[in-house]
């Protein structure tokens, strides 16, 4: 991934990708996190700058490590 791009749009991505590969809409994911599914979408989309306690969540719904979620950041 290219650095020229900003740091929640790479997070977003990543989110998205992770998202993608286990099969989960975004509305899915959201209740899993207990986030909203458009925060979620704003997450994506590369929006939000979000705090380390959603971070924290979402690493948890996806099951992976928060070293795994930052891989390629």
């Amino acid at each position: 991934m290219s650095t020229n791009i900003s740091v929640t749009h790479r997070f977003g991505q990543r989110v998205r990708e992770l998202r993608k590969a286990r099969q989960l809409s975004q509305e899915e994911f959201g209740d899993l996190c207990g986030l909203d599914r458009t925060y979620i979408s704003g997450i994506e989309r590369g929006l939000r700058n979000v705090a380390l306690r959603n971070i924290e969540a979402i690493s948890k719904a996806l099951d992976v490590s928060l070293a795994e979620l930052f891989e390629e950041i």
